[in-house]
């Protein structure tokens, strides 16, 4: 049995029908791009949220660039977030022309120590970029008020935590703006690129939606400077049957999390900790031990893949070398991208996968399994 950290594949065979019926009823709509797929998905997936506007975009690194756009963050300013992320979230910082500030995180979560934040603003800082990593969410009431003190925006980079709560409130739900992304191996996954932001404010919804489609209210006319960043209606469609899933693809998410979490309590991996008052979605199930090398490298000799998400912080990345931190500026986040790794986590991963990883972890480590 080949085991991947993640896959579609049964995905398609198990919704082909109605993934299929999609796709030709967009195709016979006769139109492709902003029509009635776009409008139905941007409207259920910000009520799902408990958001009043959900404006779709071709991708959420756009979508998070956007959302700083349509705040007037840019030159000069700086929004404060954390390095052990995705490449994406700096670098949607980076192209409105503004920089990150980076904070520490909380070990064991893995997610932005809110303890640090009001060290790390100054005079250029206008915003708060929270990412809600692996599928919890960081600490939004500390947050909030931290920002509200200070006068500053919040983006909840939600782009791993699609139907992840706290304290009863959705991700996205939480901030001035939330972007999401719809990357295939997302909670609510597409076929392809794709994003949303999503907002109550609307003022805030009806910029964006210039700002997505090159500045425009009307045809050929702009009325400010904009971009290409629509999200098509193909995808729409998928995303909007996928949405009516979505639930269900958290439910078995959990329950293989419960499994990992029964079979490998014994161990001396480090196991995912939800933060209080989170519902966590499992976008990856997350594990940490020091000799990780050597794991990996036996699962793969198994057919079992894992995948690190995140090797290098981004601190220490050539790219952001002129932004002038250094190795040991932010040692929780250093010392755990070389630790962690992510099991095998997907809605159609068999609980018979999940068991066959936790045994060959335990033979590995020669360490009893539950």
């Amino acid at each position: 049995m080949n085991i991947k950290v993640w896959d579609y594949l049964d995905e398609f065979e198990a919704e082909r029908d109605d993934i299929m019926a999609g796709v030709e009823k967009v195709f016979r709509s006769g139109r492709l791009i902003l029509g009635e797929s776009v409008k139905n998905f941007e409207a259920s997936f910000s009520s799902y949220c408990g958001v009043k506007h959900g404006i779709g975009v071709d991708n959420a690194t756009n979508g998070l660039f956007l959302a700083l756009k349509a705040l007037d963050i840019g030159q000069g300013d700086e929004v404060i977030t954390v390095s052990n992320t995705a490449v994406p979230t700096v670098s949607a910082i980076r192209a409105s022309g503004a920089n990150p500030r980076f904070v520490d995180i909380v070990p064991g979560t893995y997610l932005m120590d809110t303890a640090q934040l009001e060290s790390a603003i100054n005079s250029k800082t206008k915003c708060i970029m929270p990412v809600h990593l692996f599928g919890q969410c960081v600490d939004m009431k500390a947050v909030q008020a931290i920002a509200q003190k200070h006068g500053l925006k919040v983006i909840e980079d939600s782009s791993q935590a699609h139907g992840a709560m706290q304290n009863g409130a959705k991700a996205g739900a939480m901030s001035d703006l939330a972007v999401f992304s719809f990357y295939p191996t997302k909670p609510l996954g597409g076929y392809g690129d794709g994003g949303i932001i999503v907002t109550n404010d609307s003022k805030l919804d009806a910029r964006l939606r210039r700002l997505r489609f090159y500045g425009m209210e009307n045809q050929y006319y702009a009325e400010e400077d904009g971009y290409n960043s629509r999200l098509d209606e193909l995808h729409a469609e998928i995303l909007l049957r996928k949405l009516k899933r979505l639930d269900q693809y958290i439910a078995t998410r959990r329950k293989l999390a419960v499994r990992y979490e029964q079979l490998l309590a014994k161990t001396s991996l480090q196991l995912p900790k939800i933060a209080p008052g989170n519902f966590h979605c499992y976008y990856l199930y997350v594990a940490r031990h020091a000799d990780r090398k050597r794991i990996i490298e036996e699962l793969a000799k198994r057919d079992i893949h894992v995948n690190i998400s995140y090797p290098w912080p981004i601190h220490t990345m050539r790219a952001y070398k002129e932004l002038g931190y250094k190795e040991g500026d932010l040692p929780q986040t250093e010392a755990a991208a070389k630790e962690i790794f992510s099991l095998p986590m997907y809605a159609y991963l068999t609980e018979q996968a999940v068991e066959r990883t936790c045994a060959a972890l335990g033979e590995i480590l020669n360490e009893p399994i539950g």
